[in-house]
């Protein structure tokens, strides 16, 4: 058994059965993501554009891709070609282009709306409190299906200090969903990765973002 796979299967047995693993893949090599993908790994979450081509190229539709970075504009219509999800929308323009460009193939798009949880100003994502009234206006969007919350929480080495943002962000998923707003079907909250998906899953992750934990540093 490979340091990768090994780290896989480790993973996996922490987690609940209810918690999805997206592998983060930033910078690996194919050979690399076809070890995730061997033992087990079934979700690859991209940043960059040009970095999922290849794999999508090796792999094709026998897994499914996320992107996870944050996504221009001007590259929505490749994207929507390629992935099954993009988790990072945290803003009405981007929305409207992604429902647009796959309006033009036929595709309803799944997302997440991105979460400024910690309330950096140096960061993506909507505000918590923002984050109903973007819903709202993003929901009529007819090729878009909103699935839920993503947050990347505070860069720190101590997991403890993200504890609140992703408590807060399990809130704001809670308090949309009992709103059954139409055409919002929440379902997933996208918290944590290598260093914070145990305090994550305790505050209700549902879907984790792991890399180096899975693969080693870069």
């Amino acid at each position: 058994m490979t340091a990768i796979q090994e780290n896989i299967r480790n993973i996996y047995s922490e987690l609940p059965d209810n918690v999805q693993l997206v592998a983060a893949a930033k910078t690996r090599t194919i050979e690399e993501i076809r070890e995730a993908i061997r033992a087990g790994i079934g979700i690859i979450g991209e940043n960059y554009l040009q970095e999922v081509l290849p794999v999508f190229n090796t792999f094709g539709r026998d897994i499914r891709y996320h992107f996870i970075g944050h996504l221009q504009t001007n590259k929505v219509k490749k994207a929507v070609d390629i992935f099954d999800m993009i988790e990072t929308v945290d803003s009405e323009k981007l929305a409207v282009e992604i429902n647009k460009r796959c309006s033009y193939i036929n595709k309803i798009m799944d997302i997440l709306v991105e979460v400024n949880s910690g309330r950096e100003i140096q960061k993506f994502g909507v505000m918590p409190e923002d984050i109903e009234s973007l819903i709202r206006r993003l929901a009529p969007l007819s090729n878009i299906k909103i699935k839920g919350l993503m947050t990347m929480g505070p860069y720190t080495g101590d997991p403890e200090e993200a504890r609140s943002c992703f408590r807060e962000t399990r809130n704001c998923f809670e308090k949309i969903k009992a709103m059954n707003i139409p055409n919002v079907d929440m379902v997933i909250l996208s918290m944590g990765m290598s260093n914070s998906y145990s305090v994550a899953v305790e505050e209700g992750a549902n879907l984790i973002r792991i890399g180096t934990k899975i693969f080693g540093p870069r």
